[in-house]
């Protein structure tokens, strides 16, 4: 099924209205600062949709790059950098392939979309792409490895709602096995708007593959150019005691 809510992204905004940028950019600081080999003046957000935590480091006057691979998400973060009067490079690229002739300090991707790699060889490409862009001794930080096949939890759908002035979306996410085999899941995602009376509907369906944590130490290894740093809970810098949803990975550039 072809995306319809990546072009909606005003109302996919609202739908992650609840995240804490500032929050979150001080946990980037604090990673920073205990694992980093360099000075980070520079930041690099992979996949950013509208970018709330790279707005954030903007503020704070981290130079920033945001790349992802839909016109429509880096039309918006471009005319957001402009409300915000932020300093933004918005550049649409694919996640597992492209370069920059600058050397990035640090890099991050959010929300789990390191899953959009739909496969080992694409994990590969995309590492080879952090590597040639990131500084040797910079980070490269992964929030939620979707690590918890075993618990019954992980393929429940998700419900919320967010409201703002008349405007109110609805967003329901769900993983639903397709080939085990090949640890192929379909991620349905579905945003149901009620925009000033006027109901819609958006839904993105696409099948991708679940990288296991072992698995994914191996793939880091085979591609030999990052350090693996270790599983951490999202919220800390403190390491992952078990199988968590809620995870952050850090790696660093060789």
């Amino acid at each position: 099924m072809r995306s319809q809510i990546y072009k909606k992204v005003k109302y996919y905004e609202l739908a992650f209205s609840f995240i804490d940028a500032k929050k979150q950019v001080n946990l980037f600081e604090k990673f920073i600062k205990k694992y980093s080999k360099v000075k980070v003046k520079n930041v690099l957000d992979v996949a950013c949709g509208p970018a709330l935590q790279l707005r954030e480091l903007a503020k704070r006057g981290y130079g920033s790059t945001g790349i992802d691979c839909s016109s429509g998400m880096v039309n918006y973060l471009k005319k957001m950098s402009k409300v915000e009067s932020l300093k933004i490079e918005v550049i649409k690229a694919d996640m597992n392939k492209f370069n920059f002739k600058k050397k990035i300090d640090f890099a991050y991707i959010m929300m789990g979309s390191i899953i959009y790699v739909k496969n080992n060889n694409l994990f590969l490409s995309h590492l080879n792409s952090m590597a040639n862009s990131l500084k040797s001794g910079g980070l490269y930080l992964i929030e939620n490895l979707a690590m918890n096949w075993s618990d019954p939890a992980f393929l429940k759908p998700q419900s919320w709602t967010m409201r703002k002035e008349n405007i109110k979306v609805k967003t329901t996410y769900k993983l639903t096995p397709k080939d085990a085999l090949k640890q192929i899941v379909t991620q349905t995602f579905t945003l149901e708007v009620d925009d000033k009376g006027a109901k819609r509907k958006y839904i993105d369906q696409v099948a991708l593959k679940i990288i296991f944590p072992e698995e994914f130490k191996l793939l880091i290894e085979k591609n030999g150019k990052f350090e693996f740093l270790g599983f951490f809970e999202l919220h800390t810098t403190n390491l992952l005691k078990q199988a968590s949803a809620d995870n952050l990975i850090l790696l660093r550039k060789k």
